[in-house]
């Protein structure tokens, strides 16, 4: 317990340790001996024009490395400019349980070449044990997962639902492991690290060019401690402090990130006035009309009155989160409360808020949708559960009682509403085997080029202070910040955009302590019609990505 809840100063023992971390590695690496770089083989992915995909072999144990080996699935988009071109960079989208290789594949990578002038290829790969990647995979198909789960809260809010979702969520670990998957005990996020270096190695380049979001800034961090010398250009977006996952203290940032967010989202909906529904005049403000939906939702569900499942308190938080990590939905979470509120305030239910509430719901939940993996037929059903807790587990030691994970959720329910939503979403690490080659830092190596780091004022899932800290940790990195609002900045907003892209092409760094502008209040139609005209005419620089929303609480 005390690991989560005491943040321990960082010793003079540890910084030596970090003047010779690399050499560390690399003794270890030789003592070991060096694993086969992978032979890939490019082919047209199936149904798809532009983008070629191939399997790569790699070992299931680097202390092993020329034992038993596994399949790695990867896509790419090859840079239209084959005369001048630079290399290749590698993509991934977080999670951890999301597909490296759908990012590549479905409009990001052929965006991302266009933005760098058609001189990298784009590649994006499935980490080990998720999607086409050797998948762990817990049941034989999606009805049996539906089935373990249909009982259980999507967090349990109440203390009564406490011991049932943490019995269900610690017994994903005995189950899997009885099925008998090595995978299970290789995912750690040092493995995916070591992974990336032989892809590196199998496309011809000499060090890495790297563009990660989320946990894949986790991915970014780890490759450049563990690979100082082969770094080319990185750049991490959404930062986690790697301090904090890899110790499983993330609870520290996780409890008051995204309520800063929410925060935000009420202030600005209050400035808004009518171009905000929540905010109705001569009522109170959009936060207490919210708090004012939670204590009727802690109380019981709300039914809506169509005969469909009732509105639950966790349900709502969810939703909430969710749309926190875009500014796209916050019109329509407005919108969707608004409606609530109209039913649960003293004199308001009525049939027809109740329709549009149920609407607005569906609205929502299909705007939130994470996209599926595309390769059911190697994963059989989308094991982003499975991915999620085969990375997260493998990477710390999480407390392994239910005692404890109420201690620690005490702590988590001090800092937010929202607190509570991301703590529990560990249960299934108490029992998870935690990697024997996981990498724990330090975390502070001097890189063979400067890593360009990414953050957001007000990022839900990934808070400013990780873009910081991952920052001050780097010797000679650079901070890129941006003062708006959701969860990662490149893509999104054209100031971000621009900068990584001189970075990725020629190594050209943002100027020290530069902070892009915030986009246009979400609740500001004419502010965003009028930045949208602004480049009319011009090629914009804002991409076609996908925000990639949580699929379950915790996941980034």
């Amino acid at each position: 317990m005390k690991h989560l809840l005491n943040h321990k100063r960082w010793s003079t023992t540890l910084r030596l340790i970090a003047s010779i971390s690399a050499l560390g590695f690399a003794q270890w690496a030789a003592a070991a001996g060096s694993p086969p770089v992978p032979q890939l083989t490019w082919q047209p992915c199936e149904g798809e024009g532009n983008t070629e995909c191939t399997l790569a072999k790699v070992p299931l144990d680097y202390d092993n490395p020329r034992g038993a080996t596994i399949d790695l699935f990867l896509a790419r988009v090859p840079a239209t400019d084959q005369v001048n071109k630079i290399g290749t960079i590698f993509v991934n989208p977080g999670g951890p349980g999301a597909s490296g290789a759908d990012l590549a594949r479905f409009g990001f990578g052929k965006d991302l070449m266009r933005l760098l002038g058609g001189k990298f290829d784009v590649v994006g790969f499935d980490p080990r044990g998720i999607a086409g990647s050797t998948p762990l995979q817990c049941w034989n198909n999606q009805r049996q997962q539906d089935r373990y789960f249909e009982a259980t809260p999507i967090y349990p809010y109440r203390a009564d639902q406490e011991r049932a979702y943490f019995r269900a969520y610690d017994g994903m670990a005995p189950l899997c492991m009885g099925r008998s998957q090595p995978i299970m005990r290789h995912m750690s996020t040092a493995d995916v690290a070591r992974d990336m270096d032989l892809l590196r190695q199998a496309v011809g380049d000499r060090k890495l060019t790297y563009l990660g979001f989320s946990w894949g800034s986790h991915l970014g961090n780890s490759y450049a401690n563990q690979f100082p010398d082969k770094v080319r250009a990185l750049v991490i977006d959404g930062v986690l402090d790697p301090r904090l996952w890899s110790s499983g203290r993330q609870i520290e940032s996780d409890r008051t990130a995204t309520d800063k967010v929410f925060a935000e989202f009420v202030r600005l909906c209050d400035k808004a006035g009518t171009q905000c529904p929540l905010k109705k005049k001569g009522r109170s403000s959009s936060g207490e009309r919210f708090e004012a939906i939670l204590d009727n939702l802690r109380k019981a569900p709300l039914d809506l009155g169509d005969g469909e499942a009732p509105l639950t308190y966790d349900e709502l938080i969810d939703i909430t989160v969710g749309a926190m990590y875009g500014p796209d939905a916050w019109p329509g979470l407005a919108d969707f409360l608004d409606s609530v509120a109209d039913i649960v305030e003293p004199g308001g239910a009525n049939a027809a808020s109740a329709s549009r509430a149920r609407q607005g719901l569906r609205q929502l939940q299909s705007l939130l949708k994470d996209r599926k993996p595309a390769l059911v037929d190697k994963a059989v059903y989308d094991n982003g559960l499975e991915g999620f807790y085969g990375s997260l587990c493998s990477d710390a030691r999480f407390p392994d009682s239910l005692d404890d994970f109420r201690e620690v959720n005490r702590f988590a329910s001090r800092g937010s509403t929202f607190g509570p939503y991301w703590w529990w979403s560990n249960a299934a690490c108490a029992s998870w085997p935690v990697a024997k080659d996981r990498f724990k830092g330090y975390w502070g190596a001097r890189t063979s080029a400067p890593v360009l780091v990414v953050g957001n004022f007000f990022d839900p899932a990934t808070d400013y202070a990780g873009a910081v800290n991952s920052s001050r940790l780097l010797p000679g990195s650079r901070l890129l910040s941006y003062a708006g609002w959701g969860h990662t900045a490149f893509g999104f907003n054209d100031c971000v955009t621009d900068h990584v892209v001189k970075y990725v092409k020629n190594g050209t760094l943002p100027p020290r302590g530069v902070v892009c502008a915030a986009n246009p209040s979400p609740f500001d139609p004419v502010a965003s019609a009028a930045a949208r005209s602004l480049k009319a005419g011009e090629e914009s620089l804002r991409l076609d990505r996908p925000i990639i929303r949580p699929p379950r609480p915790g996941s980034r």
